[in-house]
């Protein structure tokens, strides 16, 4: 399946590890535009 993600707004929620930086980075890679939060800042700095 290919879905058109440029522009499109996604928000992640534990972005830093797991699923979620996993989501993070397969998201921004496909265009989207990502805003990450997480409880570890040094770690989501580093996504």
């Amino acid at each position: 399946m290919e879905l058109n993600l440029e522009n499109r707004k996604v928000v992640i929620t534990g972005a830093s590890e797991g699923i979620g930086r996993a989501l993070t980075l397969a998201f921004a890679s496909a265009g989207a535009k990502v805003a990450g939060c997480a409880r570890n800042k040094a770690r989501l700095e580093a996504v």
